[in-house]
């Protein structure tokens, strides 16, 4: 059973209909980003590279954002789950969870964390927003820089039952070639059983024209070091990995460095622990 041959489940993409106003954050050298980005378009790409189902994440901290991807799931077999936003810091967290309830594809919650300051994983309001997450069985994408590892750390630990998701790795300070102390600060977040990471956005926060495979091996052997095989998961990060290179390219990666495993860890690190981690449907 070759590498080829192993049917991948996308953790983490993107879709728009883009609007200036709505993405402030596509800044002005990110001119690749400013279009639509649809599912047609996403199904064929995902089809070219083996790719058999996708998480969709959230962009935007609205909840039309969220109804938005849940309306395009239902109709796209090959979005099996969304990440979308509650406002978890808001008294009304809870009500807004309740009007998503029975949307079995909703399997996860975001709130981009790397924009907040420092102490924001400690506020009151949006650690009990976190607390309605589990008894949902909603996982947490945690969205942070490396600075902010040693408050995630803390952060976890106040939930030992709920499911966190790393996305990006903690984006990696790639570009400068910068491993410590990233990796051991990764290592200590790995420890707690459950947070699991997705191996995604490394292109991204590498050197966009001359990033290299070999560049990014450090940062794959730290993270699957810390987390093993049976909490590791794939992501595209498309279309922001457009800044850096296409989606067949970025999926390569972990193809190419997973490619020694034998079929039944490689199935866990491409398929198996989406599934488990998102409780997606096969």
């Amino acid at each position: 059973m070759g590498t080829a041959q192993v049917s991948i489940i996308d953790t983490h993409h993107h879709l728009w209909q883009y609007h200036p106003e709505e993405y402030r954050w596509i800044g002005p050298e990110m001119e690749v980003l400013k279009r639509d980005y649809l599912p047609d378009e996403l199904t064929q790409l995902a089809g070219k590279t083996g790719v058999r189902a996708t998480v969709a994440v959230q962009a935007r901290q609205t909840l039309q954002e969220t109804e938005w991807l849940l309306e395009v799931a239902d109709s796209h077999p090959l979005i099996r789950g969304v990440v979308g936003w509650i406002d978890l810091c808001s008294a009304s967290a809870e009500t807004q969870l309740e009007e998503f309830a029975g949307r079995k594809k909703l399997v996860g919650v975001r709130h981009l964390l790397q924009d907040e300051p420092a102490g924001f994983m400690e506020d009151p309001s949006f650690l009990r927003g976190i607390g309605h997450l589990g008894p949902r069985g909603l996982v947490y994408d945690l969205l942070i820089f490396p600075s902010q590892l040693p408050e995630a750390i803390r952060f976890v630990t106040r939930f030992p039952e709920q499911t966190f998701v790393l996305d990006h790795m903690a984006k990696p300070l790639v570009r400068s070639g910068v491993l410590h102390p990233w990796k051991e600060e990764l290592k200590a977040l790995a420890e707690h059983p459950g947070v699991w990471c997705k191996i995604s956005g490394l292109v991204t926060e590498a050197d966009h024209e001359k990033w290299s495979y070999e560049s990014l091996v450090p940062y794959l052997e730290a993270v699957t070091l810390a987390f093993g095989t049976d909490r590791i998961m794939v992501g595209s990060d498309w279309p922001v990995c457009r800044l850096a290179a296409e989606y067949s390219e970025v999926m390569e990666i972990p193809r190419r460095f997973f490619g020694g495993l034998g079929p039944e860890e490689r199935n866990h690190v491409f398929y198996e622990n989406a599934v488990r981690c998102y409780g997606l449907e096969r």
